[in-house]
């Protein structure tokens, strides 16, 4: 990682790390059925401004009186003008944010963890494989490396999801597939009338794509079992767990290292993650 750490911890208001900066919900969007995307502003205008953070960083979000949770940051790093999360409806507190609007409080702390070594991927062909939900950690990537496309070689995204309304990003992806400089493969698990791109499961696709590993960095991130069947395509390839990156952020809790209940061995995902080479994951216990 860069030596820029201690530039992108979070010291919390006054430094208390435990306190939570007091934000403001400024837009919402529904990705999908049950995936909203939230944009948010720090009350604190000075702070807002002088916010900065790496692609990979999280989130504590919080809704006072219901409870706090963990998100990835998937705004752009050089947009200063709100901080975005995608919140999928699963339990209590989501669907507590699902229920907000427009001007609404929330408490944020933020940043926290490591992030994707994006200077360490320059002069490198990138290959991006995301599901679901998945392209939320990833996004916030792709779009620093957009805003620097010349300091990259080839990138090629890999997108799927269960039917086309379970993709999310739908602008985002339209301007992607627009550019003449990235490639972008988009795929759902079963055909659907009027869907023009690829058919099959993610980790298929990636068999079929025929990736050259040569001078390649992997980024995945989606649910468990997709990304347990896209490693094993991703070293069929030819790629070495040295060259894989993922993300493990939904197992963090506190994001401090204090709760101890996102250990996985002796790594804490909130102190030592949550952005992983696959080659870390495979010296640990077998508990993902």
């Amino acid at each position: 990682m860069c030596d820029c750490a201690k530039k992108h911890k979070y010291q919390g208001p006054d430094d208390n790390p435990y306190l939570p900066y007091l934000a403001r919900v400024i837009s919402v969007t529904l990705e999908t059925p049950n995936i909203k995307s939230f944009q948010v502003v720090l009350d604190d205008k000075e702070k807002m401004s002088q916010f900065s953070f790496e692609p990979g960083q999280v989130a504590q979000l919080s809704l006072f009186g219901v409870g706090e949770s963990t998100f990835v940051i998937n705004s752009a790093p050089h947009t200063k003008d709100y901080l975005q999360f995608t919140i999928m409806r699963a339990g209590e507190v989501t669907s507590a944010f699902h229920d907000l609007s427009v001007g609404a409080q929330i408490g944020i702390r933020a940043p926290l963890g490591n992030w994707f070594p994006c200077q360490e991927m320059e002069g490198r062909n990138i290959v991006f494989v995301g599901g679901g939900l998945g392209l939320a950690p990833l996004r916030t990537l792709i779009l620093h490396m957009l805003a620097h496309r010349e300091k990259y070689k080839d990138i090629h995204i890999i997108y799927g999801s269960r039917t086309p309304n379970d993709l999310c990003y739908s602008k985002d992806l339209a301007d992607w597939q627009r550019r003449g400089d990235i490639h972008v493969t988009l795929t759902i698990d079963r055909e659907v009338p009027g869907w023009e791109y690829k058919v099959g499961f993610v980790p298929v696709v990636v068999g079929e794509a025929k990736l050259n590993p040569e001078n390649a960095v992997a980024i995945t991130c989606g649910p468990p079992i997709m990304i347990k069947f896209v490693l094993i395509e991703l070293e069929k390839a030819g790629f070495k767990p040295e060259q894989i990156y993922t993300t493990l952020e939904r197992r963090m809790k506190c994001g401090l290292g204090l709760c101890g209940r996102c250990n996985i061995g002796p790594k804490y995902v909130c102190i030592d993650g949550p952005v992983f080479t696959f080659a870390q994951l495979k010296a640990l216990p077998d508990e993902l």
